[in-house]
């Protein structure tokens, strides 16, 4: 099927729009966190123990319609970005995570999503900034350094596994990598919280990585046995130890170990986060070094 090069050239205009809103919304949430007041806490005895308790809702802040703005401009960025996904795959006419590039924008647009949901459940978006600074810069190293232009796949890959297994793996990689994030800022919290005021609490850090993580461990487990059953039909073999396969068993094997973690007493907390960073490591370890640097059957076309 030829290419149509005007809904490709869209796709493009509309990556490099959604990384423009993205480095704004990243702007915003900066000056958020940083002029943002420090949260207090109202003390409370009636005749009893004095409590601690948040202090009423006050109206809006400066800084507080800035974070807002910033949140906003994030989901214009999610918005174009999923656009651009959308024109990249009508313009090939097939899935449109067919090779790095690719694959890379998706897994970008799957955090972005996460952390839009967990904004709205979680009061963290100061942490906007940490959060999106990194997915931006894998965008931009997507947009420029593995940046593909938008042609057919090769024969190997055109098979309707593609369009499960790679969009499964990919979902799951991007929504690991928010709780790699937080964890990283619960060790901070959680270590030097006079330092760290602005943050959130080190409780609400802590859950937030769990229940992410909880989310995308299935999904991950999905990917792999799909691969694993694409792998059967391909190449007549289940599972070969390719440098992918294997590292993505000891990111699965981390994670795995990381739910036991949380769930064990002793484990709890610090040494939980620093399993759950150990795999954040590992997916962005596999992201690069394996698809860039070390050949094996699952090397992308396109780079």
């Amino acid at each position: 099927m030829p290419v149509d090069e005007t809904l490709a050239t869209y796709s493009d205009w509309l990556y490099r729009s959604a990384l423009g809103v993205y480095l704004v919304a990243i702007l915003l949430y900066a000056v958020e966190q940083a002029f943002a007041r420090t949260p207090r806490k109202a003390l409370v005895g009636a005749g009893g123990p004095d409590i601690l308790v948040d202090e009423p809702k006050h109206e809006l802040t400066k800084t507080e319609r800035i974070g807002r703005m910033g949140a906003a401009m994030t989901v214009l960025g999610a918005v174009l970005h999923l656009g651009s996904l959308v024109m990249r795959g009508l313009s090939a006419g097939r899935a449109p995570w067919g090779n790095m590039y690719e694959y890379m924008s998706l897994l970008c647009l799957a955090a972005v999503v996460t952390w839009i949901v967990l904004m709205a459940k979680f009061p963290i978006r100061r942490l906007g900034a940490f959060v999106l600074t990194p997915i931006w810069i894998l965008l931009f190293l997507g947009g420029t350094v593995l940046y593909a232009e938008s042609a057919p796949v090769q024969p190997a890959l055109r098979s309707y596994w593609l369009v499960i297994h790679v969009s499964v793996i990919s979902i799951s990689s991007g929504v690991l990598l928010i709780p790699g994030v937080t964890s990283i800022l619960y060790l901070l919290k959680d270590s030097k919280s006079d330092r760290f005021p602005k943050l959130p609490s080190a409780d609400v850090l802590d859950r937030m990585s769990y229940r992410t993580t909880v989310l995308a461990f299935p999904l991950f487990t999905a990917g792999i046995i799909c691969g694993a059953i694409w792998a059967e039909a391909a190449w007549g073999r289940f599972w070969g130890w390719d440098p992918k396969e294997t590292v993505a068993f000891v990111s699965w094997v981390v994670y795995a170990a990381y739910l036991h973690a949380r769930a064990t007493a002793g484990w709890r907390g610090r040494g939980a986060a620093w399993i759950n960073i150990a795999g954040f490591v590992l997916n962005v370890f596999n992201l690069f070094f394996i698809n860039l640097v070390t050949t094996g059957l699952h090397s992308y076309a396109g780079l």
